[in-house]
């Protein structure tokens, strides 16, 4: 039985032990206990939950746990108990579900067990570098998880190093040989993310005219990367909670289940319980993904680090590594890191990138931002007009002048200009076109190395 890292016993591995809260209604934000013996929602005592929704009857609804889940029953309501959208007479649930009694919703949410680990001796995890304390305090929670097979979902903002934490978690797991599958549910196309992930049949849509394999069926044996999962659709949820939840699934127009051995790894810049409590995304999902919940500080939280990893990045582009307290340190270390260590890394590439071979690092232009001349980088904002036409125009600026300085530094070869802005080559090929430079692709094709 793994706790969950913040940390959280597994809600379907014993009976649970949980809370009720009110997420919409009345009684927004009130909590209480679930007993062993259950309790019951309504308007009126003998009720254990009271609500103030006038839409909610006086004896509503009854919730008692049960070994693998909640025993929910509608006791003759007048509104009737629901359960994303399908009313419910009686069933059992899962942990993180929402329910709708009248007008108000309320979640199930299990209690956390917190447990405390102490960090690692090591300064780094995988290809994570960083010997701060925040940092060993995230190994310590990694080293322990990959050994186990639950599912993990990292937590933090973009350029924190969510997907060299999943890589890491991979190679320490007792799936190393098999497959690591990364799939962007992000990147995916709205209308085609559901074939991406499940694989489809032949004549499953307009165009399918080969059966194909999905992500999950590639990461058979192995571990599957869910990137950014807050952005996976609501429509798509069901059947990934399904895959969790049974190990199974169907391609897309096949009624067929088909086992699958897949560990999953999810990661998301976005606060899944706000998007719980807004209804985007499934309470039940988000407490399967998260048995083992990790986040990842920003650099800002952890700047003792910074010698550390610009050391490691210049030793990535091969230049000399010592890096002694100087200027150019000192300017590192005052910075903010809006974009955190992707930002870094980038901005240490392109000091490479413009230095003479054997540059020392106190000699090399570090120039943070777009890496633009000061008199370049003040760009004057007047408020003579609505707010998001000015913001619209700054961010176009930025972006042509952006591009214009990461294409010049790539020497117009695309992947390398992918790789130092730390983005795909495909999304690289969008902004180009957007910002009318775009490059190319056939010439590309040609002289660029594939990306796989």
């Amino acid at each position: 039985m793994m706790d969950r890292v913040t940390n959280r016993v597994d809600p379907l591995a014993v009976s649970p032990r949980c809370r009720l809260r009110v997420l919409h209604g009345p009684d927004t934000g009130l909590e209480v206990e679930v007993p062993p013996a259950g309790l019951v929602v309504g308007a009126a005592a003998p009720s254990d939950l009271v609500l103030g929704d006038p839409s909610v009857s006086r004896r509503h609804c009854a919730i008692r746990p049960e070994p693998h889940g909640f025993e929910v029953t509608d006791l003759g309501s007048s509104n009737g108990t629901f359960l994303d959208g399908t009313a419910l007479k009686k069933a059992t649930i899962t942990a993180g579900a929402v329910l709708r009694v009248g007008q108000s919703l309320i979640q199930l949410l299990p209690q956390e067990n917190h447990v405390r680990i102490p960090p690692s001796t090591g300064g780094r995890f995988g290809e994570m570098v960083g010997g701060s304390l925040a940092m060993r305090q995230v190994y310590a929670l990694l080293e322990r998880a990959s050994t186990s097979d639950v599912p993990i979902l990292l937590m933090g903002e973009s350029g924190t190093g969510k997907e060299l934490a999943a890589r890491g978690i991979h190679a320490a797991s007792p799936r190393r040989d098999g497959p690591l599958v990364t799939f962007d549910c992000g990147a995916a196309s709205e209308s085609l993310i559901e074939s991406d992930l499940f694989g489809h049949m032949r004549g499953a849509y307009t165009g399918a005219h080969t059966d194909r394999a999905g992500a999950l069926e590639l990461a058979h044996g192995g571990t599957l990367f869910l990137d950014e999962i807050g952005d996976l659709p609501l429509r798509v949820q069901p059947k990934l909670l399904r895959m969790l939840e049974h190990g199974e699934a169907a391609r897309l127009g096949s009624t067929r289940m088909q086992k699958f051995d897949v560990r999953f790894v999810a990661a998301t810049h976005r606060d899944l319980r706000d998007e719980v409590s807004r209804g985007t995304f499934r309470g039940d999902l988000y407490y399967r993904l998260a048995v083992v919940e990790v986040q990842l500080p920003p650099l800002r939280r952890r700047m003792e680090d910074v010698p550390e990893l610009v050391g490691e990045f210049l030793t990535r582009q091969g230049a000399d590594t010592k890096v002694d307290r100087c200027a150019n340190l000192d300017h590192l270390i005052a910075y903010g890191w809006p974009g955190n260590v992707r930002e870094l890394r980038n901005v240490v590439a392109r000091a490479v990138a413009l230095s003479l071979p054997n540059t020392p690092f106190e000699e090399m232009p570090i120039m943070i931002g777009t890496g633009l001349s000061e008199t370049q980088q003040t760009w004057v904002v007047r408020a003579d007009r609505p707010f998001h036409e000015a913001k619209a125009e700054m961010l176009a600026r930025f972006e042509t002048e952006y591009l214009n300085d990461l294409m010049r530094m790539a020497g117009g070869n695309v992947s390398k200009a992918a790789r130092i802005a730390g983005i795909e080559r495909r999304h690289l090929y969008r902004l180009l076109e957007k910002a009318g430079m775009p490059p190319r692709r056939s010439a590309d094709a040609e002289s660029e190395p594939s990306e796989g």
